[in-house]
């Protein structure tokens, strides 16, 4: 039933950004529009900006589902872009009525979460730290979420397809070469001499 509650909630919140812009709404219009009381949604999150998130992940992890993988993260990319576009009141609403860094907030778990699956599947059978797979992750997540900040502020008129292929060109290997560079036996080595 939580889950049903939350999705209402969501929901009743893409309607009225279809309306009004997100700086505009209350937790009352929310609540009106879903039909139910206040209590109900301070139950579930604690402001707007919580359920804006909420909603950004889940449209995200729906959009990837298993593409996780070194040979399926532009895949998984080219849908977190389609899950964007598909939502695009909601993203553009959203991108207008708060600071970068918000929207940050929001699209950075998503691609920390493609990319990690990548990072874990290239290292198989290569000894690197968690803390070292997860720089990886996190500076390849930087240029995805920058592209993607990009792309929405250009109001999302580049198709996924070719904006995925042209970053793959540019990273393609680089996964590879850099758990290869903080592959602990090489570091240990270095620092002996």
């Amino acid at each position: 039933m939580s889950q049903i509650t939350k999705k209402a909630l969501e929901q009743s919140l893409k309607n009225l950004l279809l309306k009004k812009p997100l700086n505009k709404i209350t937790i009352n219009d929310i609540t009106e529009d879903c039909g139910i009381n206040r209590m109900t949604f301070y139950y579930h999150f604690k402001d707007i900006y919580d359920l804006v998130e909420w909603a950004c992940l889940e449209d995200a992890s729906r959009a990837l589902e298993e593409k996780k993988t070194h040979d399926t993260w532009q895949e998984g990319l080219i849908q977190i872009f389609y899950a964007v576009r598909e939502n695009k009141p909601f993203i553009i609403n959203v991108y207008r009525c708060v600071h970068r860094e918000q929207v940050e907030r929001y699209l950075k778990p998503l691609t920390d979460n493609l990319l990690m699956g990548v990072v874990e599947e290239e290292s198989a059978g290569i000894s690197v730290r968690e803390e070292d797979k997860a720089f990886i992750a996190k500076v390849y997540s930087y240029i995805f979420v920058g592209l993607m900040l990009d792309w929405i502020k250009d109001d999302m008129k580049e198709e996924p397809e070719q904006l995925v292929g042209r970053l793959a060109l540019v990273i393609q290997g680089t996964f590879a070469n850099a758990l290869e560079r903080f592959r602990i036996e090489k570091t240990l080595s270095k620092t002996e001499d």
